[in-house]
């Protein structure tokens, strides 16, 4: 069925571009002149944006039709990205970046959406594994091609390229959905939650903009002020979500969501590897070129046992799911911390000396271990929404994740440039490395609770948790 691929086509062009930046800072700091704050925006900035507009996106995908929104926003996802190639300073791509952001914030909340309400119920499970594969996939190619493009140089565009070739590709999706996504029809035109898109969005804003721009200013009383401002506006927009649902109107977040066990488990876990794998391969994509000497392909290279070794643990993973349940995601927890742990001890041993074998051990073991999450990982709290919620459940799935995301870019590459003022890159690589361990262990202490609860609604014969295991 073509309608699977082609989603997942746009949902990995989001994903590449989220990451392919992180091999071409140096590239931009030379070509642009792009200081570190600039550097932070064009990776903040794209999650910034893409976080803010996520659960607005959901929304307006139910209200307007999925279809309708899904190639809208690969076609401003296109042409954001071209704009982004054509920068000609770094406020110029800071500012293309945060389109592009917005531009994704239409585009993937459709993705699962789609999944959801268009798939037949018994191919939802296997598609929704694939999802969570492309995200992970999608992530360590950003680095692995992209240190293929810039080590290419194709048609001598340098940095300009990662972001061009989104222009044949976003072409061919928009083409391929055009003709393969079914036209279905909206039922009613409830009004947009303006108070609750102001107050939701508005509170991401308040938190991410200082963590992603505190540290470069040197924290501020402005900083503080946003950040601890931030609690109270989002208390207040689920104060005015509760009461609009209360009152039978169309809330931009539906609560009820959270009632489920599964799905608020299944979030957190979500966003526990989203800090995790964001802030980790942030940190030594940076360490490896900019401390370590390593060329773009170089450290792209590094990271292509976690490639293969995904996609191999993922579809392999897919079925010991099927015998084994949700004991695989918490064994691929453990394989994943025990990558993380041996990059750490690599980097206290032999600083910048670490050896390449070594790396790559340990990146392998990451790509097994990931693999065997992933199949799970977005299944997890998706499975059983009705398809009317669908749209607002990924948002608000999306939206989480890209909030851990970039806070733990904010939080783990502070600590890592604090450290790196007062030490070497290894050090500072050491301290990171010591923090995702910290998330991972996180991630297997909830996925076994999830497991013990899937377990007891199993033994009630639930249908969710049967539909969640047979994912």
């Amino acid at each position: 069925m073509l309608l699977l691929p082609v989603i997942l086509a746009a949902f990995f062009m989001y994903g590449f571009d989220g990451n392919v930046v992180n091999v071409a800072l140096p590239a931009l700091q030379s070509d642009l002149g792009a200081g570190a704050a600039a550097l932070e925006l064009v990776v903040g900035g794209y999650v910034f944006s893409y976080a803010t507009g996520l659960v607005l996106g959901g929304r307006l995908g139910d209200i307007f039709g999925h279809r309708r929104l899904f190639l809208t926003g690969v076609a401003a996802f296109t042409v954001a990205s071209v704009l982004c190639g054509l920068a000609q300073d770094s406020t110029q791509l800071v500012l293309a970046r945060m389109l592009q952001g917005l531009t994704a914030a239409a585009m993937v909340p459709q993705v699962l959406a789609l999944i959801t309400t268009v798939l037949p119920a018994e191919q939802r499970p296997r598609a929704l594994a694939w999802f969570g594969v492309t995200g992970g996939l999608s992530g360590v190619c950003g680095q692995l091609l992209g240190g293929l493009l810039l080590g290419a140089d194709v048609f001598g565009l340098g940095w300009r390229v990662i972001f061009f070739i989104n222009l044949p590709v976003g072409l061919a999706v928009f083409a391929l959905a055009s003709a393969a996504l079914p036209r279905t029809t909206v039922a009613g035109r409830p009004a947009v939650d303006g108070i609750g898109v102001l107050g939701v969005s508005g509170s991401l804003a308040l938190a991410l903009v200082p963590l992603v721009l505190g540290r470069q200013e040197g924290w501020p009383v402005w900083a503080w002020v946003l950040l601890v401002s931030s609690a109270p506006v989002f208390w207040a927009a689920l104060t005015w979500e509760r009461r609009l649902a209360a009152r039978g109107g169309q809330p931009l977040l539906d609560l009820t969501l959270f009632r489920g066990k599964v799905f608020t488990i299944g979030l957190a876990i979500n966003a526990a590897f989203m800090a995790f794998f964001t802030s980790f391969i942030f940190v030594i994509s940076l360490t490896l070129q900019t401390g370590f000497g390593y060329s773009a392909l170089g450290a792209g290279l590094i990271f292509t046992p976690t490639a293969v070794l995904a996609m191999v643990a993922s579809l392999t993973g897919k079925r010991l799911i099927a015998k084994y349940g949700l004991r695989v995601m918490t064994a691929g927890t453990v394989i994943t911390g025990l990558s993380v742990l041996l990059i750490a001890v690599g980097l206290q041993a032999e600083g910048d000396h670490i050896a390449v074998p070594w790396l790559l051990t340990a990146t392998g073991l990451m790509g097994i271990g990931n693999g065997l999450i992933l199949p799970s990982l977005i299944g997890a709290p998706m499975t059983g929404i009705a398809p009317a919620k669908a749209g607002v459940a990924s948002g608000t799935l999306s939206t989480t994740q890209q909030f851990a995301g970039v806070t733990g870019v904010a939080v783990v590459g502070g600590i890592y440039f604090a450290v790196l003022d007062h030490g070497g890159y290894a050090t500072a690589a050491e301290v990171a490395a010591w923090i995702a361990l910290a998330l991972v262990l996180t991630m297997t202490v909830l996925a076994m609770r999830l497991a013990r609860t899937v377990s007891a609604q199993r033994r009630l014969g639930t249908d969710e948790s049967e539909a969640l295991v047979s994912a």
